[in-house]
């Protein structure tokens, strides 16, 4: 094993959420100060991008939990309060507590590991503790192209850190195939039934992401299915002629942030062209517009289709970021350690290098806070201590860090 270090950074200073009305109005302005890609687009309500930032900072603090990783794409804590991380290449770890990184997990299958696919997302069954079941995401390589999978397995541990699977089983596929690189998504997530969700992107290219907005195709779609890969009978789509029965809702382009509120609802952060990224609440059979309806603009500057931002048969979002953060990873604050967090969206920025905290109030962003972490954020998670944990990255696939954040 490779005992990695525990190293102690600098503290760095955060902003926390009003606590009343009367600190409410004493909100800075926004942490977004660049202009926009769009300038000429105007949201749909108030409060629907560039909200205010929190009027008070506490103090952070960071270590460095575990370094020298491959390049990670997904962490998961286990019961015992080791993590369970994906690297993007395609191998599995168990790291320990103290940062002991184990050897990789047997098992795994191969991925299609180019430009944006590989070993993807990964979520432990809600009956993990006595099943010892994992689900987790990646891109497929198929006879005729790629696509985004979900597999199951029995994650077996050993006594040298790491450990095997047993039982793998694709039990979804995204389709159609598609010979590319790009947008493969892929969060997984839980629902309080049960029920998991798996979001994809789109492909990106211009030609299969026009099928976003088709219910016979699955790309740019939010899949709601059951821990053996099948449709519930409850989804909005079941029954409907040339639809799939899986899908959730549509309209999406590359979802790579997705986590559960405290009442148990679906949020997501979705990448969007240039100055279009979305923070939404999906509900079954609803659009979210992409490519036909989006904020932004291609990152040739033209206009995405029409360069339409508001249509009555699509969904707005509940919130967008112009210029963009690169969301990856995500995760709903409801621990005790940092109390100015609690109840605030915590979404990691790839461009803008560090956390985004979305302070809400009901289902709007009341305040933006950013937390600066000077690198790539690629996954967000809660440890069972009630701190953040943040996986970075190292652009164009070097390796990655575990960063631990606390109040100071």
């Amino acid at each position: 094993m490779n005992r990695l270090p525990l190293l102690l950074s600098a503290t760095i200073l955060s902003a926390a959420f009003a606590a009343s009305p009367a600190q409410a109005q004493e909100a800075r302005d926004s942490v977004v100060t660049a202009p926009p890609n769009a300038p000429d687009q105007q949201p749909a309500f108030e409060g629907q991008t560039r909200a205010p930032q929190p009027p008070q900072t506490p103090e952070l603090k960071t270590e460095v939990v575990a370094e020298g990783l491959p390049h990670l794409w997904a962490m998961e804590f286990l019961p015992d309060g080791r993590m369970l991380v994906t690297a993007k290449q395609g191998a599995m770890h168990i790291i320990s507590e103290d940062g002991e990184v184990g050897p990789e997990i047997e098992g795994v299958p191969e991925v299609f590991a180019r430009g944006q696919g590989g070993l993807l997302d990964v979520a432990l069954g809600p009956d993990f503790e006595s099943s010892g079941m994992i689900y987790f995401s990646f891109a497929e390589q198929r006879e005729n192209g790629n696509g985004t999978s979900v597999a199951s397995a029995k994650l077996v541990a050993n006594d040298e850190g790491g450990g095997s699977l047993e039982d793998v089983q694709v039990i979804f596929r995204q389709t159609p195939s598609y010979d590319g690189d790009k947008h493969f998504g892929s969060r997984l997530v839980f629902g309080p039934n049960n029920e998991l969700y798996v979001t994809v992107g789109e492909r990106s290219d211009r030609e299969p992401r026009v099928q976003a907005q088709e219910l016979s195709s699955g790309l740019g779609k939010i899949f709601r299915i059951n821990a053996d890969g099948e449709a519930l009978e409850d989804n909005p789509f079941v029954g409907q002629e040339d639809a799939l029965p899986e899908i959730w809702s549509l309209g999406h382009r590359n979802l790579q942030s997705a986590a559960l509120d405290g009442e148990g609802r679906l949020w997501t952060v979705e990448h969007g062209p240039k100055g279009g990224d979305e923070l939404n609440k999906p509900e079954p059979g609803k659009n979210y517009g992409w490519p036909e309806v989006t904020y932004g603009v291609e990152y040739s500057g033209d206009a995405v289709g029409e360069g339409v931002t508001q249509m009555a048969e699509t969904e707005q979002p509940v919130y967008y970021w112009d210029p963009v953060i690169a969301p990856s990873g995500m995760a709903f604050y409801d621990a005790q350690a940092i109390p100015e967090w609690q109840g605030a969206f915590l979404v990691g920025g790839l461009v803008s290098q560090g956390l985004v905290v979305l302070h809400m109030e009901g289902d709007r962003v009341q305040y933006e806070e950013r937390v600066p972490l000077d690198a790539r954020i690629r996954d967000v998670r809660i440890g069972p201590d009630g701190a953040v944990y943040a996986v970075t990255e190292q652009r164009g696939g070097g390796g990655s860090t575990i960063v631990k954040i606390t109040k100071a």
